[in-house]
């Protein structure tokens, strides 16, 4: 299987493991000199907030998805690894529910593989909050990594 290009998938709660999420999709894509899709999902509230925080101008346009994710933190910590590592990438962006949002990002930019990450869970956790890395690992038209935070 040719893996031509890797979806890495990040949210809100993937700040905190760049750094392992990073190491994971390098240590596919750089050897099989993969293109890596860096993506930031956003619910509508999230997007909404990251608006205002990152002070884009609603007024003059329709702010595009892949621009505020090329601007979020998260994914701008993700760069200088894929860069240091010779890792082409690029980023896009897009809001709604984060497990269907990845799962369809998944299919738009026909990944061979998907990385997301995600905090060890007890079964009753996942039943009560749901798990995005769940549907996503049930969903994704490709396989699936999970890097599991240390937490």
């Amino acid at each position: 299987m040719t893996l031509e290009r890797i979806l890495l998938a990040v949210g809100p709660g993937d700040a905190e493991r760049t750094d392992a999420l990073a190491e994971a999709v390098i240590e596919v894509a750089a050897p099989a000199e993969s293109t890596v899709v860096l993506a930031h999902v956003f619910t509508d509230d999230e997007y909404e907030k990251v608006l205002d925080q990152l002070s884009f101008d609603r007024d003059v346009k329709e702010v595009d998805p892949n621009e505020v994710a090329g601007r979020h933190a998260t994914i701008r910590d993700l760069r200088q690894p894929l860069d240091d590592a010779g890792v082409s990438y690029e980023v896009r962006g897009s809001v709604g529910d984060h497990g269907k949002a990845i799962v369809d990002l998944a299919t738009d930019v026909s990944a061979d593989r998907v990385v997301v990450g995600g905090r060890k869970r007890s079964p009753t956790g996942k039943a009560v909050f749901g798990s995005t890395a769940q549907e996503v690992l049930l969903s994704a038209p490709c396989p699936v990594t999970f890097v599991r935070s240390s937490d």
